[in-house]
């Protein structure tokens, strides 16, 4: 199975304890910012971790109202390359799946995406190999003789 990712990066994300910036008020009332103004949201950077070229591979910004969209698109390149993956070497794709993480800004409490995971599996078939021959004739004697039904009377 492969997994692949985009996650936050740089900036104020999860990855840095938020660059040592003070999330709340400066004057001590601990009051929270904003969503429009939230330095955090504005300056959160995104970047993929994976090995495949896909966008995000320089860190980048993403706007928080487009952030589910644009992680999800990114997330579906990865499903298109494992096909494409597949289809050169004489595989199929039999599992792709794409989940969003979310999580909660500290200063402004605003729920946002923080991320993506796609995971896929590529199962390919050679008939050359042994190993594939040797499974194929012990499921063929599993199989044989399964679904007889033979009336004796």
């Amino acid at each position: 199975m492969s997994n692949m990712s985009i996650g936050i990066s740089g900036g104020y994300g999860l990855s840095n304890n938020y660059g040592g910036y003070t999330p709340w008020a400066e004057n001590g009332n601990e009051e929270k910012s904003t969503p429009g103004k939230c330095h955090t949201c504005e300056s959160r950077m995104y970047q993929d971790g994976s090995n495949e070229m896909v966008s995000f591979k320089a860190a980048g910004h993403i706007d928080p109202d487009n952030a589910a969209s644009v992680v999800m698109s990114h997330e579906q390149e990865h499903v298109s390359n494992a096909y494409q993956k597949a289809e050169l070497d004489g595989g199929e794709v039999v599992q792709a799946n794409v989940r969003l993480n979310t999580a909660i800004c500290p200063e402004c409490g605003r729920s946002y995406i923080s991320g993506g995971v796609t995971s896929t599996q590529i199962r390919y078939t050679n008939e050359d190999n042994p190993y594939q021959q040797d499974l194929k004739s012990k499921d063929a004697t599993g199989i044989k003789g399964a679904k007889v039904d033979l009336d004796m009377g």
